[in-house]
């Protein structure tokens, strides 16, 4: 009896560890029918932070993994490395950051997300995925939206007794008086305006907005013709040097958005441009300026309007991902309205569903966004589309242009004449 009993239990152990090893194979299997992606957050601000968090989510929703790739702040160093990727037709990334000017560029080699939307980008701003589109392709999602902002000390312009400027002219002369000021009080680090000023694409923005707001236009028109040689180009340009050295220090011809915000943020410049992810910052807890920053609208010539670059990035396929399904699938998760809402509530970045304009929680968080709806909406497009293929061309000579006046090797007129010459070049032909 005893024996039998015996073998009762053991039989009965069998069949449980049978169980338990059919279970453990199972769980097993599950995690390895799981795929592992690899996504390009961004790297300025807080893109990283949030992107990684979204993407976490995702993978504990979908039993996938998400790798990140390390990339550059400098968009044109990230241009530079994912069409070095492409041109080897690697699988290593399978999920990218896209500027909202490299569509065009990189056309050939991004999925077609159509097929995996199921109608959701009809939520996105119709321009943003017009712009996206190629050939009937939808190549990207919308993620956020930019367009170019001025920052200023709200408590140093009321210790001055000065006004939020609307004119280029204005923001200099208060900048001026207000830097000499806090100088003079023993603040020997305090700037005037800081921008960025490297020769990149984040200098083609600025250079674009100092140039269209002095109704010297967008360098190429929409039909092609290159007007950049105008004396509202040449004013704006030459307005823009003469701040190197008096009211931007020298070392801003070095700056990138995160140089420029590291300054400011830190309480030593009286005014700022820069995208919108910087207001979040800014209020951070251990921000130096937090409670004293203003947010504006851009200033203008003389005779011209306020106009802002129409920045802003999508999430892409790579073409030659092995895992296309799955991470079109993490794109659609990261551009969806709630992660849009929480990335605005709680990074400032600028939702590209416009019923989130409206949200009140969006709002609380940042109070600007009601006041400057028109230049988000309004933004000024680089000549991205109409160049295509020869965009990249078109910016590198335009930003190389405007650092050579701004560094004082060339005199404004001279540089405007010879940039169009150089994209007369750059185009050979009637046609871009």
């Amino acid at each position: 009896m005893q024996v039998n009993k015996t073998f009762k239990v053991l039989r009965r152990g069998a069949r449980a560890w049978a169980v338990a090893g059919a279970l453990g194979a199972a769980a097993g299997m599950a995690q390895a029918a799981g795929v592992t992606l690899t996504i390009s957050c961004g790297s300025v601000g807080q893109d990283f932070e949030f992107c990684k968090k979204a993407a976490d989510e995702w993978s504990a929703k979908t039993g996938n993994t998400v790798k990140h790739l390390s990339i550059p702040q400098s968009t044109t160093d990230i241009l530079g490395l994912f069409r070095q990727m492409f041109a080897a037709r690697s699988t290593d990334l399978d999920v990218l950051t896209v500027d909202v000017v490299w569509p065009g560029l990189l056309k050939d080699h991004l999925l077609d997300l159509g097929p995996y939307t199921h109608g959701a980008e009809k939520e996105h701003f119709p321009a943003i995925v017009k712009n996206n589109t190629v050939n009937g392709r939808l190549l990207a999602m919308p993620w956020f939206t930019d367009a170019g902002v001025l920052y200023y000390r709200k408590d140093l312009l009321a210790k001055y007794g000065e006004k939020p400027p609307t004119t280029w002219a204005e923001m200099g002369s208060v900048a001026a008086r207000v830097m000499a000021g806090e100088r003079k009080a023993g603040r020997a680090d305090m700037q005037g305006f800081v921008f960025q000023g490297k020769a990149y694409e984040g200098l083609s923005c600025n250079a674009l907005e100092w140039v269209a707001s002095h109704r010297g236009g967008s360098i190429i028109d929409a039909g092609g013709k290159i007007t950049i040689d105008n004396p509202g180009a040449v004013k704006a340009l030459s307005t823009a040097a003469g701040w190197i050295g008096s009211i931007s220090p020298t070392g801003v011809l070095n700056y990138g958005e995160e140089d420029a915000r590291g300054v400011f943020q830190n309480g030593n410049a009286v005014f700022m441009r820069n995208w919108p992810y910087a207001w979040s910052l800014s209020q951070g807890a251990d921000s130096p300026v937090k409670g004293k920053v203003g947010v504006m609208a851009l200033p203008h010539g003389e005779d011209g309007s306020s106009a802002a670059t129409l920045g802003g990035w999508q999430l892409a396929v790579n073409r030659y991902s092995t895992h296309p399904a799955e991470s079109a699938d993490l794109v659609m998760y990261l551009t969806s309205r709630t992660q849009q809402k929480d990335r605005a509530v709680r990074g400032s970045y600028n939702p590209t569903i416009e019923s989130l304009y409206k949200d009140p929680d969006v709002l609380a968080a940042n109070p600007f966004y009601g006041d400057l709806y028109d230049t988000f909406v309004h933004a000024v497009p680089r000549p991205a589309t109409v160049t295509g293929a020869k965009y990249n061309e078109v910016s590198a000579a335009f930003w190389n242009a405007t650092h050579d006046v701004l560094a004082g090797k060339l005199p404004a007129d001279e540089a405007v004449r010879k940039l169009e010459d150089k994209l007369n070049s750059v185009r050979r032909g009637p046609n871009w």
